[in-house]
């Protein structure tokens, strides 16, 4: 009889005759468009909308448990929905947050010596710019670089801007990448990485009628860009936009790693490599955990993460998942269903 038990629970939690394990997930906060962060203490930080607000919560436990959600700020018309929603990093001055109106402004916060946010300033430098509402944040030591969707000129191009007092001030707005076709893919989210001196980011173009994920370098600081290159060898001949981004990393080596979405599968890619398939969904994302990849994505309306061993855990219904790690034998992956805020602990 123990047996038999036995066999039923674990068929709960595993599917056999699949590499597909199913994980359950606690609900930590009511919210949209999770981000998180941790920062060399191991402290995790994650920032989300809900209505106008900006929230923020915690966990210096690895994720087994947040604290009590704060407010940040109120913005009019916050962006915190379909992609779109706050972004964080931590700088060597503390935490430093990005978030966007539906006016197309991008504002920034830091978070003070005493525990307090405080609004440090607009990093578009043309007014209504980001109407979009698509933007990306990364940073290193004392420097950070925002990316965005920008329509100033009448078409959407690859623009950001820099800081280096960690989000204190930001420079004025670097056109990173203008279409020869006009514009560039209207509804994808960019991503950016940062490693010392190094700007990367990614971004999905349309070009001759392609709808391709392509890759662009700074080695100032972001101050000038390399050509801008094509990831993957194949196309997307597609009249329309497929409102996925895909997310960037680096590896243990510092060097650049991608993933994205072609026609409903998953690839990841290294710059001037072929692509190779990893899955099929969309709203994919990556982390690098000692040198191995973790990836996540949506598969039929399910989180789900693939393990670097191969193994896929299915997490449940939602969208837009993010992952950060723990240490080198744990990830957290946090996303969104029904607008409340879901956090599940993996094991590598």
């Amino acid at each position: 009889m123990k047996a038999f038990l036995l066999i039923i629970v674990c068929g709960m939690f595993l599917n056999f005759g699949s590499k597909t394990a199913i994980k359950t997930d606690t609900i930590i906060a009511n919210g949209q468009m999770p981000g998180v962060i941790k920062d060399k203490t191991g402290i995790l930080h994650l920032v989300y909308g809900t209505g106008d607000s900006i929230m923020y919560l915690y966990s210096k436990d690895g994720s087994k448990s947040f604290s009590q959600a704060s407010l940040v700020s109120t913005l009019p018309k916050l962006a915190a929905s379909h992609t779109r929603g706050p972004q964080i990093a931590v700088t060597a001055n503390g935490l430093l947050i990005t978030a966007c109106t539906s006016a197309g402004n991008i504002f920034s916060f830091l978070k003070t010596g005493s525990g307090n946010w405080k609004l440090s300033g607009r990093i578009n430098d043309s007014d209504t710019v980001a109407k979009e509402n698509l933007m990306a944040l990364s940073a290193e030591g004392t420097n950070a670089f925002a990316v965005w969707l920008d329509l100033r000129d009448g078409h959407n191009k690859i623009f950001g801007a820099r800081s280096s007092d960690g989000g204190n001030s930001w420079s004025k707005n670097i056109l990173v990448y203008a279409s020869p076709d006009k514009t560039v893919c209207e509804c994808c989210k960019p991503s950016v990485v940062m490693k010392g001196n190094n700007v990367s980011i990614m971004f999905r173009n349309w070009l001759n009628g392609n709808r391709d994920l392509y890759f662009i370098t700074s080695y100032d600081g972001g101050k000038s860009f390399s050509k801008a290159q094509k990831l993957g060898k194949e196309s997307w001949a597609l009249n329309g936009c497929p409102m996925d981004g895909g997310a960037i990393a680096l590896n243990k080596s510092g060097k650049p790693i991608t993933v994205w979405n072609r026609k409903g599968t998953i690839y990841a890619c290294e710059p001037e490599a072929e692509e190779r398939e990893v899955g099929q969904g969309r709203s994919c994302t990556l982390k690098t955990v000692d040198g191995k990849n973790v990836y996540a994505w949506l598969e039929n309306g399910e989180v789900v993460v693939l393990k670097p061993n191969g193994q896929k855990v299915a997490l449940g219904k939602g969208i837009q998942p993010v992952l950060e790690p723990i240490d080198n034998d744990h990830v957290v992956c946090i996303w969104e269903n029904d607008k409340q805020i879901h956090s599940s602990l993996i094991e590598l």
